[in-house]
């Protein structure tokens, strides 16, 4: 019988201005997915200096949120908090439904299109691909790509590319999903980028939220796969949203005119 976990999260997000802000619009994709393996039992968003303007589920069945700043507003916060159960599926999270088709996941886009430093790396997996099946190659992809990209922090940022993380050597869970995308697309599998929370063995507090890939395989739907770990998803992760890479699933995006400086600050906890 597979795993059960109910988690519990805390998540704040305090953006701080230096100077009064004349227009900011927040994009928010903070409400974790019901679907197999998890279920919300329990959700609120709450917003300090701005205001929900609409919500919607977007084109990958995303619940998006957009809020507007306050005028004159020198900060903001935004407080997300809930409870989720969690079904440990060993990554699999089943066929493919929503809006958008099946075929645009297997497209590049900017941010997961191969260049000449990962081209050799789908060179290597594609001769791999005739003595394993594909849930096995994907596992070998998920390897190769955590040996040639160290984690480290502050190296790469929320525009960095697949390429240009792959040529350092060097990157973040974000980076890690990017380039196993892109090696899995460039093999013919759909590959999309997730957002969400990990529950961590070792603590209450997080850094940040995380990012993992899943990969469609032919009679078993979407496979997750967390290069940073070298696992697939279990009971201790949480999705909040799915897309072809970062951008359309950011937790957070967001937009601002005026001069001044932006500090952001970020605690998240994430407990059982």
């Amino acid at each position: 019988m597979a795993e059960t976990r109910r988690l519990t999260v805390r998540h704040v997000t305090t953006y701080s201005y230096d100077v009064p802000v004349h227009y900011a619009l927040q994009q928010l994709r903070l409400t974790p997915k019901d679907g197999k393996g998890q279920t919300v039992l329990e959700w609120t968003t709450s917003v300090t200096g701005g205001a929900r303007q609409v919500e919607f589920d977007d084109q990958f069945q995303n619940r998006t949120q957009l809020v507007k700043v306050d005028n004159a507003a020198t900060s903001v916060e935004i407080l997300n908090e809930g409870v989720v159960e969690v079904d440990d599926l060993a990554g699999v999270t089943g066929p493919h439904r929503g809006y958008a088709p099946l075929w645009l996941f297997q497209q590049p886009t900017e941010q997961t299109k191969p260049g000449a430093t990962i081209r050799p790396l789908v060179s290597e997996m594609q001769k791999l691909r005739k003595d394993m099946d594909d849930v096995a190659l994907m596992h070998a992809v998920s390897s190769e790509v955590s040996k040639a990209v160290a984690y480290q922090i502050g190296v790469t940022d929320s525009t960095t590319s697949a390429e240009q993380s792959m040529a350092s050597g060097q990157g973040v869970c974000q980076d890690h999903a990017h380039i196993m995308i892109a090696v899995a697309r460039a093999l013919g599998f759909p590959a999309r980028y997730v957002s969400g929370y990990l529950l961590m063995d070792d603590r209450v507090d997080q850094d940040a939220t995380h990012a993992w890939c899943e990969v469609h395989v032919s009679g078993l739907g979407w496979v997750g796969f967390d290069v940073s770990n070298g696992i697939s998803p279990d009971s201790r992760y949480i999705t909040l949203a799915t897309g072809r890479d970062y951008r359309d699933a950011a937790p957070i995006l967001g937009i601002r005119q005026g001069a001044g400086q932006e500090a952001l600050e970020v605690a998240l906890q994430v407990q059982q």
